[in-house]
């Protein structure tokens, strides 16, 4: 089969794209460069399109589904019009490819939507965003149950948790706390986070997010759906847990946090519709994808 990938540059996107590929499937990417990076294409042989999602026109349209990841995730962007514009305004654009030519559409979207809802975030409850981020991700989900509606191709959209794993390294602050405290503390810094680092995330392994997006062109089943892992994991443990990974004894710095008035001290995805509808189940405990992602670190660095 031939499928699209936008933003198969990116840190999903790449992984999902190689992933395709070696299932042997002809696998073409669409991204801007404008925050993927060819180093995450290294071992893919498709197409590679250097286009924007906002204007790029394919000379023919011979896809067999749509695999749409690109986005401007980085939840510190302020400006609500450009957001909307490559978040929003592209996403309806690749929407538009894929109804009008009745192939499958599966999109990224974000547990960004829930603001400061609650944990566990369940789909359709407390879906009221803080950021221009979150509020672009969630008009596009607005739109996609409107299509829902009257579209005969399947529409799904993933919900996003915090994604961490191979090729997330070029995200700069965006990269997934795991991440952030592996470079902390292989730099030999201590790791810094907020008072008593019990704050916790729903911390989902790329491999598992990849695996929802395949599931998903298999079931061809609509809607909009939590992708995570279920569970929420404590900041405190992944310290822990990188410190057995890493060999060290090095102690946490804990320091206020300045936006405490505003601050998510939970996330974890309530999986219950995506296992209902979909048959998805996560395959990758925190502990075993901790694992594998620093031996994959540490050959790298």
């Amino acid at each position: 089969m031939r499928f699209l990938v936008t933003g198969g540059a990116g840190f999903v996107g790449a992984n999902l794209a190689k992933e395709l590929e070696k299932r042997e499937h002809n696998v073409t990417v669409l991204d801007d460069f404008s925050k993927g990076v060819q180093a995450n294409l290294e071992l893919f042989k498709g197409e590679i399109i250097d286009g924007d999602i906002r204007t790029w026109e394919p000379a023919s349209f011979d896809f067999d589904a749509i695999f749409h990841q690109a986005a401007i995730t980085d939840t510190t962007v302020y400006d609500e019009k450009l957001m909307l514009s490559v978040n929003t305004d592209g996403f309806k654009r690749m929407l538009d490819f894929a109804v009008e030519n009745g192939v499958p559409f599966i999109y990224a979207s974000s547990a960004a939507v829930y603001g400061n809802a609650p944990s566990p975030q369940k789909e359709g409850v407390h879906e009221k965003p803080i950021n221009a981020y979150g509020i672009s991700k969630l008009k596009c989900d607005q739109i996609a149950r409107d299509y829902i509606k009257k579209s005969k191709s399947p529409i799904i959209g993933l919900r996003y948790f915090n994604v961490f794993g191979p090729g997330e390294q070029h995200k700069g602050k965006m990269a997934s706390m795991v991440f952030q405290l592996w470079k902390q503390m292989k730099g030999g810094q201590r790791p810094r986070i907020y008072k008593h680092g019990e704050q916790a995330r729903d911390q989902v392994y790329v491999k598992d997010i990849v695996r929802a997006n395949i599931i998903a062109l298999e079931k061809k089943k609509s809607g909009v759906f939590n992708s995570g892992s279920g569970i929420a994991t404590s900041f405190n443990k992944i310290i822990e847990g990188l410190r057995q990974e890493l060999g060290l004894k090095v102690e946490t710095d804990y320091i206020d946090n300045p936006y405490a008035d505003k601050y998510q001290n939970s996330t974890c995805a309530d999986l219950t519709l995506i296992g209902k509808t979909l048959g998805y189940k996560p395959q990758w405990d925190f502990d075993k994808a901790l694992k594998e992602y620093v031996k994959y670190l540490k050959s790298i660095r």
